[in-house]
């Protein structure tokens, strides 16, 4: 039903299938309940870090797999993305924006001391750059660290972290030097350090089963040894990071496009109305074509960028476009699933309904729909 992957290799089949076995019996059976209670156990994590899940581009003494694939990435987010409630994916995934710059910025005792229980899963970490004031906007953020002897002081407030309340370790972004984007440097924070705090933003309109946090640095004490990468140079150290969290998120939306996709399609055939199953008037065939074609636009669109990402050319321009297409697209299939079922799709515990609620939050996260636009048209050299 859908268009095959023309660079799958038997390795991404076969990791496919894993996840996919995971996500089936591991997470669909209480998927509902955890995200009607607003957490997971924190089990689930180590599970999903057997796996591989937060391996690729982490050294093989940390346990990860030595390698990168931007296809693997991809497998994970989109089989995850199709449990229906991604709340679970983001509240295991948070950490996944953060480990790139401790792997490639940390220094050897900081990535002894976490990045091994990182990537196992028995530890949570969470990338700390939006704030009160803005989130798109990174080179203007307003949290500063001032120097102080051997250490850095940290004030200014995070918010809309995804994990933020269970993470040991975050990854902050401050201002160290002038305003713009190459004054901002990135810093190691443990969640034991004193002056540092944190809220729980509840009442979200969807990923009810992750945690948010706003965080709070009064006076925070970071040691020089714990900055990530050069001085004033954070922003230019986290971009690819942000191009792959945009591809996860693109996996994520197919996978939730897809299982939007095959409950419209079961429950048509299911479904009679004046006499024949629904799947037999052609308005609702017209609805399935439709979905499907965009499920197809956007699955193309993302085997070619994790083509050009494996071959060490990040499409930036394409990622973000893709990413703004996949909401929009998204948008559309989670409405029209709903259409499709009707009142049965209303209620509470099935997947289109849990997906129509996320869909807004994929189109803000990892750069809003109208930041990509403009980042698409400033690569396009306009």
């Amino acid at each position: 039903m859908y268009i095959a992957n023309p660079f799958e290799t038997p390795e991404h089949k076969a990791i496919r299938e894993s996840v996919k076995r995971f996500v089936e019996t591991e997470i669909m059976p209480n998927m509902f309940e955890w995200d009607e209670f607003g957490a997971i156990p924190w089990a689930l994590h180590e599970k999903f870090g057997a796996l591989g899940a937060w391996a690729l581009g982490v050294s093989e003494i940390y346990g990860g797999l030595g390698y990168d694939d931007c296809f693997i990435r991809a497998i994970f987010s989109e089989e995850m993305g199709k449990c229906g409630v991604s709340g679970i994916g983001a509240a295991m995934g948070g950490r996944s924006i953060s480990i790139g710059p401790i792997e490639a910025y940390g220094s050897q005792a900081i990535k002894d001391k976490c990045l091994a229980d990182i990537v196992a899963g028995r530890k949570g970490s969470a990338l700390a750059i939006t704030e009160p004031s803005g989130g798109s906007d990174v080179a203007r953020l307003k949290t500063k660290a001032v120097k102080d002897g051997n250490d850095w002081i940290i004030n200014g407030e995070k918010t809309f972290i995804t994990g933020g309340m269970t993470a040991d370790y975050f990854v902050v972004g401050a201002r160290t030097g002038d305003e713009g984007m190459m004054g901002v440097t990135l810093f190691f924070v443990e969640a034991n350090t004193p002056g540092f705090s944190r809220t729980a933003i509840k009442r979200k309109m969807g990923w009810w089963a992750s945690d948010t946090a706003t965080l709070y640095f009064n006076d925070a004490r970071i040691p020089t040894g714990n900055i990530l990468g050069a001085l004033n140079m954070g922003f230019l150290s986290i971009m690819n990071n942000f191009n792959y969290e945009r591809i996860s998120m693109v996996a994520a939306m197919i996978g939730m496009m897809k299982a939007c996709l095959e409950d419209s399609i079961a429950y048509a055939k299911e479904r009679e109305t004046f006499g024949k199953p629904l799947i037999r008037h052609q308005v609702i065939r017209h609805k399935i074509a439709d979905m499907s074609s965009r499920i197809d636009m956007i699955e193309s669109w993302l085997h070619l960028i994790c083509h050009h990402a494996n071959a060490g050319n990040m499409p930036v321009a394409m990622v973000s476009k893709a990413k703004f297409s996949a909401s929009k697209a998204l948008e559309f299939v989670a409405s029209e699933a709903m259409q499709i079922m009707g009142g049965a799709g209303y209620l509470r515990g099935n997947r289109i309904e849990s997906i129509y609620r996320d869909v807004k939050v994929h189109a803000i996260g990892g750069g809003s729909e109208e930041i990509m636009r403009g980042l698409a048209v400033r690569q396009m050299g306009l």
